[in-house]
């Protein structure tokens, strides 16, 4: 819903939680190389990383991040206290009812703020109605959104979109590699993620798992993954209930 989650969605598909059986061959497996080069290039910075994607992801590639209870949109900027739609999920709820440089101004009662970005009600049960007032083109306007599942899949395009609209300093993690193995166009990577969550300022830590498969021509052409989002919510005090 927030450019920031997709970054914690880039960190998610990029870094693993399973343990893997299997042993690396003898001769490293060159896909294993270039996505060492995507982590490294990932907490590098935003230069850094969009380079990395622009040179090493197929340009039929997909990012998927992980899935979700919600509306289905993201918002930009984070930090100033608006909520402003910069992209809707295609097949969303929010599709169907909201439109770029929509502006929320109140969600089921709760006036949008920033002090109340994290109490806004856009997760919670799939199919529960949620009403908002929305200010498009200069007028106010209520609406309703049903949540639904959100599969949130990028091509390429869309995520360099989103990555070059958001700020630098949100590439804040620090990664460590725990494992990594390879299986001809196919690899396993488990990290441990230390990052500082952008809207209360407070530090968390998670494990992700992250499976990339390559073309013959060695470009990333599908990139999926688990992490512990709920764990990293609750470090930095969110709750999770219904």
């Amino acid at each position: 819903m927030k450019f920031n989650n997709i970054i914690m969605a880039t960190l998610t598909l990029i870094f693993s939680q399973l343990t893997l059986a299997g042993h690396h061959e003898e001769q490293v497996n060159p896909n294993e190389v270039i996505v060492k080069g995507w982590l490294e290039a990932t907490v590098a910075g935003k230069k850094e990383h969009i380079a990395y994607i622009e040179k090493n992801m197929a340009d039929d590639g997909l990012f998927s991040g992980g899935r979700y209870v919600g509306f289905g949109f993201n918002f930009d900027p984070i930090d100033t206290g608006k909520m402003i739609v910069s992209r809707t999920i295609e097949g969303s709820p929010a599709s169907k009812v909201l439109k770029v440089d929509d502006e929320f101004i109140v969600v089921n009662g709760v006036e949008v703020n920033k002090a109340n970005m994290g109490k806004l009600s856009f997760r919670g049960k799939p199919g529960e109605p949620v009403k908002a007032t929305i200010k498009r083109a200069g007028k106010m306007q209520d609406i309703e959104v049903s949540r639904g599942i959100i599969k949130n899949t990028m091509t390429k395009a869309v995520l360099l979109a989103d990555m070059k609209a958001a700020k630098a300093d949100f590439w804040t993690a620090k990664i460590k590699v725990n494992e990594m193995i390879s299986k001809g166009n196919v690899v396993y990577v488990w990290t441990t993620v230390n990052d500082i969550d952008a809207e209360v300022n407070l530090p968390f830590e998670m494990y992700s798992i992250t499976r990339f498969e390559f073309n013959k021509k060695g470009l990333v052409i599908a990139s999926s993954g688990l992490s512990e989002d709920r764990f990293s919510l609750e470090q930095t005090g969110f709750t999770i209930s219904r």
